[in-house]
């Protein structure tokens, strides 16, 4: 090698080693963001879940309740007054109404944590399309390392600089999304 031709591939060598060492430490930082993220995606999945299968049972304790009232309406045995049979009407119709605003409380809630589920599957998405960008750059930059093809570390730095964007759009909460990308990668 001659020595501009040297001193050229040691330049794109450092160019490298500050590049690899940037990239790793960024994805450090959005992996630990995008652990923390996939937790409170697990927590607000099983909220849901609980919420969900609490309103199915305020359901079915409506139906029962309905169901008995129904029955005490059409009861006509003797020896129960038509009082008696309407005290307890209104009592299940006084169920019905809680169970109606109980669920309606649960219903709001549950579609609360789906919400929330939804838009952190938003930011975790971002994070997944980070790592994958930059994990590319990463092996485009040790094939440049060895070759020294200055068009490689030029074209390693778009990518990693796409998966650093995607990456600071999860850690600062932006609504960059490449929704074709994310349905291509599952």
């Amino acid at each position: 090698m001659e020595p501009n031709e040297s001193d050229a591939k040691e330049r794109i060598n450092n160019h490298v080693a500050v590049t690899v060492a940037i990239l790793a430490a960024f994805m450090a930082i959005t992996k630990v963001t995008d652990d923390n993220v996939c937790q409170a995606m697990e927590k607000e999945k099983a909220n849901e879940v609980n919420a969900w299968s609490y309103y199915q049972s305020k359901s079915i304790k409506q139906n029962l309740a309905e169901v008995g009232r129904a029955q005490l309406a059409a009861q006509t045995a003797p020896g129960n007054t038509r009082e008696h049979v309407e005290a307890q009407v209104a009592k299940y119709d006084k169920e019905i109404a809680r169970y109606e605003s109980d669920k309606a409380e649960i219903y709001a809630k549950a579609k609360g944590h789906e919400k929330n589920y939804d838009a952190l599957n938003f930011r975790d998405d971002q994070f997944d399309l980070s790592d994958a960008t930059l994990s590319i750059a990463l092996g485009m930059l040790a094939v440049t390392a060895l070759t020294g093809k200055m068009w490689l570390l030029t074209t390693s730095w778009v990518i990693g600089g796409f998966g650093a964007l995607l990456g600071m759009a999860g850690l600062l909460r932006l609504g960059i999304h490449f929704e074709w990308l994310v349905k291509l990668l599952s």
